[in-house]
């Protein structure tokens, strides 16, 4: 009877009275109770969130954890996830686990204390059991968190972080675990607060009281410092560090941990190591030897602020010590392979300064004579005259021109031969995506078995759908019919008709009125594509298509025409009706460039006798791919471009392929754009192969947006652009140039992916690409800090020609403006990178000639860096190359 009585109390909800009734029952009576609140369990984890039955959790919580007499099913139980946001309160856990033996206690402590933090181990009852069973204070990470919250709660529990730590009876012990976990600061950083009551200040507190000993402290930071880490780790153990205060014997004692930090250490905790040493070393407490260990390492960091400072203090040290000129001048010169001239400039003005300290004999000269290879072009050459390295000149300072191979065509398999393999494909495809490749031959697969065997194609496929969220949905609330009406979305729409869970009326709708989405600039590339989604979906179940027409040769979307007659010809033998969109999307895809093969097919397909035989060989005749008429538009600081009527793409073609050829404005059809999705729209430039400015043009003002807008992704399809077919014209070039100035770090990079693909195909135009950059950062459209990104990343692929045939027709529209501004303007941000990199271009691609408007810059006064790297360039475009 008690047992049926507890789980009466447990369902209602009823904490309180059932810990009653397990306090006076034995372990066999509880272990009769546990299947029965197992069952319940089951019955609730099924229940509707907003269920009356789930006030029963608490009080299950309870339940289940004393019924159980092994600690391991008592730690499952109370660690559940089901039961995570609807546990008993520690004091009830507490009470109706209190009357079990030390050592069982102590084994669920462990065993709790082991479990993850994300299972939300309330810090109470952890706490309490150590309390009751007298164990050993866990030092998992889920006990140090809760700990550590527990301290840190002190704004609602009363008393000062100090205060709770000195009550602490294993405080020790628990701060040694505190610096050894993994995973615990970066999650309670931000416990550690400000002020004098913080974390910081509490600790540094204790160690000056003697109540923590301040030495093992020190240590620690240090060597959490040493382990590196996540940021937040970090920057808690650095303040910590810093609030302790270290003595200069304690710096001193560990010089050789500073080196390491001030070395391989994040940026903020380099330049606390680089401060410490810097001390010591101007208080005569480094040797030369230690502070040229330390300068191999900081002069190599990305970080210029370190890398300045490092020369800083080295000029320092050789100025009040001339004799040190033979350990540390070559370790100055470690800066001359730097990424940056500017820091190979500045290494080798302080080697000028201090060249004569050097004793004549020695290996000092000789090692310097080997760095100096590392050096720039025109440094270089600076370097073989004013330091007499007369062997420099035996690298030619003109560099081979690096760029990436040329994009092949690859050819598409052929479909699937199994449904089994079928089955396959469409599962990655779910998954994951896929290219244009992919997805064609995986859809023709789906038509031609779906024509063969549409039973074994059902079950083949039956496991793959059944996650799809459509798959056996209640027809009376299922929204898949609105869903798929407004978007095949890709392969899921043609499945979801294939298992009949979209209706033949919404089908048949689709493929006779199109999309029921409003116009904008994107539906004439998304319409083309769906309907021909929807014209395969409809006939899978009304009448199915022994193949697919406009399946491409090419992963690039084109299709050769020999291929296209050969299956108009299996149409023809078994009598079967073509899909209009499908042979639309075929027309378009079909190769026209090699007269001779399309004169060839034309006249196989004309003798096939067939309206699509004729249609196709009409089409194979006339001259082809055409362009619509451009033209430039502004819109704010917006270049766009305005496309005219496509005669082409109108007549016979159905209706939803039309929009592809009809004019796109600039000032229209922008609102109620629902194409905020840009997963499918790597399949578009495969719609119209061989006209990419097509593509390029509408998708223009959205690629526009990585720069004027910040937006992310938008530009990830100009790689795929580039690699396609067709003219590389204004649009995809303003595309282009847009990409180059994006927010995004991701964005940019596939700009310049773009620019080097076109580059290595040959169709790259550079005083277009550089016209438009120059235009688009005068108007606002592009910063140039971030164009300077985009640039120095394209020049260290090693093609620094094309990057410099870019730079020069770009940097005489910025320098011009400079030049309006008079001497007292302020040169435009990021000017200074951008001229720094054609100095780079210029010097190791050999460039010569004169450039407009930089002998006004670089005559100008001042050491700013505009001005010096103008010079710079001025003279590499003067000199004569280096022998």
């Amino acid at each position: 009877m008690s047992g049926e009585a507890l789980l009466k109390a447990v369902r209602a909800g009823q904490t309180v009275e059932a810990a009653g009734l397990l306090d006076g029952m034995t372990d066999a009576e509880r272990r009769s109770c546990l299947p029965a609140l197992k069952e319940l369990r089951k019955e609730l984890r099924t229940a509707p969130w907003d269920a009356g039955s789930r006030v029963a959790y608490p009080a299950l919580h309870a339940a289940g954890a004393a019924c159980h007499t092994g600690a391991a099913g008592a730690a499952t139980w109370i660690g559940g996830a089901d039961m995570r946001w609807s546990q008993a309160s520690p004091g009830v856990l507490l009470h109706v686990l209190g009357d079990r033996e030390t050592d069982w206690l102590a084994d669920l402590t462990h065993r709790l204390a082991d479990r993850p933090a994300t299972s939300r181990i309330p810090f109470a009852l952890l706490s309490g059991l150590v309390n009751l069973s007298g164990c050993e204070t866990p030092t998992t990470d889920t006990y140090v968190r809760g700990w550590v919250e527990h301290i840190g709660a002190s704004w609602h529990s009363g008393g000062t972080v100090a205060q709770k730590l000195r009550r602490e009876p294993d405080l020790p012990r628990m701060i040694a675990a505190l610096f050894e976990s993994l995973d615990v600061t970066g999650q309670i950083a931000w416990l550690f607060g400000d002020g004098p009551g913080s974390w910081y200040n509490a600790l540094a507190e204790l160690a000056e009281e003697g109540t923590l000993d301040r030495k093992v402290l020190v240590d620690a930071c240090v060597a959490r410092l040493l382990r590196g880490g996540a940021p937040a780790d970090q920057r808690v153990f650095l303040r910590l560090l810093s609030c302790l205060g270290p003595t200069r014997e304690e710096e001193r004692e560990r010089s050789a941990d500073w080196t390491a930090l001030a070395c391989e250490a994040m940026p903020a905790v380099a330049w606390h190591a680089q401060s410490v040493l810097a001390s010591l070393a101007l208080d005569g407490e480094l040797t030369s030897r230690q502070l040229a260990e330390m300068s191999s390492g900081v002069l190599f960091r990305p970080e210029k602020k370190l890398v300045r400072a490092q020369l800083i203090l080295l000029g320092k040290v050789l100025r009040r010590d001339p004799s040190t000129a033979d350990v540390l001048l070559p370790a100055v010169a470690q800066a001359f392979g730097h990424e940056d001239t500017e820091v190979q400039e500045r290494a080798l003005k302080l080697v000028e300064r201090h060249f004569t300290a050097l004793p004549d004999s020695g290996d000092g000269r000789d090692r310097l004579g080997e760095l100096a290879v590392d050096l720039s072009p025109g440094l270089r050459l600076r370097a073989r005259r004013v330091l007499g390295f007369e062997d420099l000149g035996s690298e030619p300072a003109v560099h081979e021109e690096v760029l990436p191979p040329v994009p092949e065509r690859v050819r598409l398999a052929a479909a699937p031969d199994s449904v089994a393999e079928l089955a396959e494909e469409v599962s990655a495809l779910l998954a994951s995506g896929g290219g244009v490749a992919a997805f064609e031959r995986t859809l023709d697969g789906l038509v031609r078995h779906a024509h063969r065997d549409r039973d074994a194609l059902l079950e083949a496929l039956g496991p793959v759908v059944a996650r799809c969220w459509w798959k056996d949905a209640d027809p009376r609330y299922s929204t898949a019919g609105t869903y798929f009406r407004e978007s095949p979305h890709g392969l899921e729409g043609v499945l979801a008709a294939l298992f009949e869970q979209v209706g033949m009326d919404t089908l048949h709708a689709a493929v006779q009125q199109g999309t029921t989405n409003g116009n904008c600039r994107h539906s004439a590339l998304s319409r083309a594509f769906d309907a021909r989604l929807w014209e395969v979906a409809y006939r899978l179940r009304a009448d199915p298509m022994p193949l697919l027409l406009a399946t491409p040769s090419w992963d690039t979307g084109l299709l050769e025409p020999d291929e296209l007659v050969a299956r108009l010809t299996e149409y023809r033998r078994l009598d079967a009706r073509p899909g209009a969109a499908d042979f639309a999307q075929a027309l378009l895809r079909v190769r026209r460039d090699d007269r001779t093969a399309a004169t060839a097919a034309a006249a196989r397909a004309r003798a096939l006798g067939s309206p699509e035989g004729y249609r196709l060989a009409q089409w194979l005749a006339a001259e082809g791919p055409l362009l619509p008429v451009s033209r430039r538009r502004t819109a704010g600081v917006r270049i766009l471009l305005e496309l005219g009527e496509l005669e082409e793409i109108q007549g016979l073609f159905p209706p939803e392929f039309r929009y592809l050829g009809r004019p796109l404005t600039v000032f229209k059809d922008r609102s109620h754009c629902w194409h905020w999705d840009v997963t499918d729209r790597h399949h578009w430039p495969a719609v119209v192969p061989g006209r990419r400015e097509l593509v390029a043009a509408r998708l223009l003002r959205d690629i526009s947006t990585v720069a004027v807008d910040d937006s992310r992704e938008e530009a990830a399809i100009l790689p795929l652009l580039a690699e396609g077919d067709g003219t590389a014209g204004e649009a995809l070039h303003l595309c282009v140039a847009y990409g180059l100035g994006a927010r995004h770090p991701e964005d940019r990079l596939a700009a310049v992916d773009a620019l080097l693909v076109l580059a290595a195909r040959g169709q790259l135009d550079a005083g277009r690409l550089g016209a438009d950059v120059g235009e688009l950062v005068r108007r606002g459209a592009v910063k140039p800090s971030r164009l300077a990104e985009s640039i120095r990343t394209a020049a260290a692929t090693g093609a620094y020609a094309t990057v410099w045939s870019v730079l020069r027709d770009l940097l005489p529209a910025l320098l011009a403006d400079l030049a309006a501004e008079g001497a007292s303007g302020g040169p435009v941000r990021g000017l200074g990178e951008l001229l720094t990199v054609a100095a780079d271009c210029a010097e190791r691609s050999g460039a010569r000639g004169d450039l407009a408007h930089l002998a006004g810059t670089a005559g100008r006064r001042g050491s700013s860096k505009v001005v010096v790297q103008a010079r710079r360039l001025r003279l590499a475009l003067t000199q004569e190359a280096a022998a």
